[in-house]
């Protein structure tokens, strides 16, 4: 059992990198360049992702690279991981395994000093201004994406549940009262409910109040729209690697109640830059 903020973020970032290290380490170099459904990024470009990031805060220096243009690179951060991928696509996939092994074995040394008190340090993250914990957590979910991406391109289903699971699964339903109030438009006295269903699923209510929506305590006895798909497509939505319409198309996603304001949510699920 976790009793700390610090003991959660060690445990998941450990959790989340041997996962990704076991699941990869018998890849044949056609499956480390099957393409993903992350737009542009092969099976080794997720893994060379998390290596660049994760030897960047290990205080490796900084990579002098330019990538050439592409039309999934849409902002600074983008681009930022761009570099970091591209400067690794010539190389062998097993090359880049290992040293993402390397890499990570460095920051779990590094992270066997963290404090509390290092955590609560103000600094800036992709999401804007935060905290040191603010930042490894986007690590942590960040990852945990990642690897799903290459468990679909590679037919490999697995950790949809656990520890790093559930904590990324609540994170983006953290998101879904922006989606619904402000994305989407919902008027004052909406009430959506999402039935997230399979491993890691999740079941949560949304109201909106005074141009307001936030999580509610309760389920409401008549939501104005329930919605009803399971936790992998929940995730795909979320993080843009499946058209919205596609998942609608296919009943991915099923709507009871007010079908247009329904589809608008679907519609608005991509929250990632």
């Amino acid at each position: 059992m976790q009793n700390s903020r610090r003991d959660h973020i060690v445990s998941c970032l450990d959790i989340v990198w041997e996962s990704m290290s076991g699941l990869c380490e018998s890849f044949t170099e056609d499956l480390w360049k099957r393409a993903t459904d992350c737009p542009g990024w092969s099976v080794q470009d997720q893994l060379s992702h998390i290596t660049g990031s994760e030897s960047r805060l290990a205080g490796n220096p900084t990579l002098d690279h330019t990538p050439p243009e592409s039309p999934h690179v849409k902002n600074q951060i983008g681009a930022s991981n761009e570099a970091h991928v591209d400067y690794r696509r010539s190389r062998p996939g097993s090359k880049v395994l290992k040293e993402f092994n390397n890499v990570t074995a460095n920051r779990r040394e590094m992270l066997k000093d963290v404090t509390e008190d290092d955590l609560a340090v103000e600094t800036q993250n992709p999401t804007g201004s935060g905290t040191v914990a603010d930042a490894m957590y986007i690590r942590i979910f960040d990852a945990w994406v990642h690897e799903q991406d290459i468990r679909r391109a590679v037919g490999t289903a697995g950790h949809f549940e656990g520890l790093v699971a559930e904590y990324s699964m609540n994170r983006m339903a953290d998101v879904m009262p922006y989606v619904v109030g402000r994305r989407a438009s919902a008027p004052d006295g909406t009430t959506a409910s999402f039935q997230i269903t399979g491993l890691s699923g999740l079941t949560m209510s949304i109201g909106v109040t005074d141009g307001r929506a936030s999580r509610l305590g309760s389920e409401p006895d008549e939501p104005t729209v329930t919605l009803v798909m399971e936790s992998e497509v929940f995730l795909r939505l979320c993080c843009g690697r499946i058209d919205p319409e596609e998942a609608l198309n296919a009943g991915a996603v099923k709507i009871a109640g007010n079908l247009r304001l329904g589809e608008a949510i679907v519609q608005q699920m991509n929250y990632m830059p």
